[in-house]
């Protein structure tokens, strides 16, 4: 796909933010490698968090294309600075207990599905690709995180009260997942982005019903809403998470195995 020099520009930034999201969040998930709460939950985690990492890894080595400055895909994940990092701040927030991460995980994935649906047909042939083959990892994910929502909610009092006190602390940062922004407008009437107000009905379709079949009360939206993740707005938490992912590639720059 031909594409002028703002467009690239453009292309890149959407690329990142998308790239963000997918490796911050694998690498929180990443965390509870040896500490989940049985063997195969421990197995099923260590595998979303190596699929969002392929997924990112793609993501940057597009954006690296695009830009076309030098840089390549390890230095667009281990070189930058927090206030550079697009990711949403949903999936900055530390992995608390194993009701908070499926919590925040679900939250993700109800908007992931539709997101790359939706991706797998834009205009930018290479950027569809990616969106197709994520697609099945992300259905996967959602099925995976949608059983342990019923699971807990609808357990014992204990997990119902961690699940609920999660979904609780999280409701501010998931309505961040659908609110475009003007670089997200531009690419939509490219026919190259998702258009993220369509997918708001499903998210909340997907969110609510399951809540619902998991015994769990509904937030009210009337309450602070995080914003500002795609300007390079994050928590506390995103700094050190990146301390402590990018402390290899920072100490030894240009190292190779």
């Amino acid at each position: 796909m031909e594409l002028t020099a703002e467009m690239r520009g453009q292309v890149f930034d959407y690329l990142l933010r998308h790239a963000d999201d997918r490796l911050v969040l694998g690498h929180r998930l990443s965390e509870w490698c040896g500490h989940a709460p049985m063997l195969e939950e421990d197995l099923a985690l260590a595998n979303i968090a190596l699929d969002l990492i392929g997924q990112a890894t793609l993501l940057y080595k597009l954006a690296a294309q695009t830009e076309d400055s030098g840089r390549t895909e390890d230095d667009l994940a281990f070189l930058r600075d927090p206030s550079e990092f697009r990711n949403l701040q949903l999936v900055e927030q530390p992995n608390g207990d194993f009701a908070f991460t499926i919590a925040r995980q679900f939250f993700f994935d109800a908007y992931d599905v539709p997101f790359l649906e939706n991706l797998s047909r834009s205009a930018h042939p290479e950027l569809a690709g990616i969106g197709a083959k994520a697609l099945k990892e992300a259905q996967y994910h959602l099925r995976h995180t949608q059983q342990w929502m019923l699971r807990l909610g609808d357990g014992t009092d204990e997990s119902h009260r961690r699940l609920q006190d999660a979904v609780d602390d999280l409701w501010c940062f998931s309505q961040e997942l659908l609110v475009p922004d003007s670089l997200n407008h531009a690419l939509v009437a490219a026919g190259i982005a998702v258009d993220l107000e369509a997918l708001r009905s499903l998210w909340r379709a997907t969110v609510e019903q399951t809540l619902r079949e998991a015994t769990l009360e509904i937030p009210s939206d009337a309450q602070y809403m995080a914003s500002g993740s795609r300007g390079g707005y994050h928590t506390e938490h995103l700094g050190y998470l990146l301390a402590e992912m990018q402390v290899l590639q920072r100490t030894h720059p240009g190292a190779t195995w």
